[in-house]
């Protein structure tokens, strides 16, 4: 069970890494050692670059949950909030100058 883990967590580190110069490079090789044909290498390769920007994504969705939950743990406010509050600062600054 942990060997399937890792070569998943394995993969989806390749998948991030995937660039379309090295899947054209895949593709060229594959097809070259007669192993594969050119729209199956293909297909592969654009398989591999799917995943690759589904991977990329959902990391960025978890990267961003977890900055958000520590922001709410530290206490820390968003620019919003901040901005808001410097509005209401400044229309009550207003109200006691009248």
């Amino acid at each position: 069970m942990l060997e399937v883990a890792k070569k998943t967590i394995l993969f989806g580190i390749g998948a991030l890494s995937f660039t379309k110069e090295k899947g054209e490079k895949m593709v060229k090789e594959l097809v070259e050692k007669g192993k594969w044909s050119q729209e199956e290498a293909t297909a592969l390769v654009a398989g591999i670059m799917i995943k690759g920007t589904e991977e990329k994504e959902a990391l960025a969705k978890i990267l961003n949950e977890e900055l958000d939950q520590a922001r709410q743990n530290l206490g820390l406010v968003t620019r919003e909030e901040l901005e808001a509050l410097k509005a209401r600062v400044e229309r009550l600054e207003q109200t006691l100058i009248k």
